[in-house]
């Protein structure tokens, strides 16, 4: 794991310390350590990271706070760590651009089980061709995920996609015009590893929408099929393949 890259963001040394520990004895080599959210932007401005773990209570601008900034300069998944646990506090940690949490008081070896999961889905973007072959090219007319880029492009420009919105928005394209309901998305994007919350399924429904909906308050690409789930709706053009 020397070729992955971690930025550990909390103002707590001990804490550091300990995610530090476990993660060298996993093989992670390369692990940044930061104590406040403008320290974590100007180290992503500086280097590429494949997976940024953040607090949300830190001095000055919360993780909460810094979290849009940082989705500004990078696209690595970002995993909270909070001591909030209510509904509203874990939404609003998707809303802004997380793509997961763990509660404190928390096992060190829980954060590393869900780093992992986040690298295994945000990993295979990385690779970048200078021709991307056709095949795994879904073309929905207003918007194009290149699956061999991880690229979302919508109206022919590039758009910043969170790991685990690129992932369920894939899986979506892969199957157009079926229903999905909520424990199918999460059971067939998220997996078995991660802890059932069928609102982090509908964040996630909200932030492909603003991506890729002329009217994300009135959608017309990914719908909600009232008492069943969601589908993509294929265009008249169909999805490339």
């Amino acid at each position: 794991m020397d070729e992955v890259s971690i930025l550990l963001v909390d103002d707590e040394q001990a804490i550091l310390h300990m995610l530090r520990t476990v993660l060298l004895k996993e093989q992670f080599l390369d692990i940044d350590t930061v104590t406040t959210g403008e320290e974590a932007i100007a180290a992503c401005e500086k280097k590429t990271y494949h997976c940024i773990v953040l607090d949300v209570m830190l001095p000055g601008r919360s993780g909460l706070e810094v979290c849009p900034f940082l989705r500004q300069i990078t696209d690595a998944p970002i995993l909270f760590l909070t001591a909030k646990t209510t509904d509203y506090d874990k939404l609003t940690g998707f809303a802004v651009g997380g793509d997961d949490y763990v509660v404190k008081p928390f096992n060190p070896l829980e954060v590393v089980a869900r780093i992992k999961s986040l690298l295994r889905r945000y990993l295979p973007r990385q690779t970048e061709a200078e021709q991307v072959p056709q095949e795994g090219i879904y073309d929905y007319g207003r918007f194009q995920v290149v699956e061999p880029a991880g690229e979302l492009r919508v109206e022919g420009q590039p758009v910043n996609c969170p790991a685990l919105v690129y992932q369920l928005l894939l899986f979506f394209c892969k199957h157009p015009n079926r229903i999905f309901t909520k424990s199918e998305l999460y059971e067939r994007v998220w997996g078995s590893e991660a802890i059932r919350d069928d609102n982090t399924v509908m964040v996630h429904i909200h932030r492909i929408r603003e991506r890729i909906e002329a009217d994300p308050s009135n959608p017309e690409l990914l719908v909600n099929v009232r008492g069943l789930g969601y589908k993509l709706i294929q265009s008249d053009m169909g999805p490339g393949r």
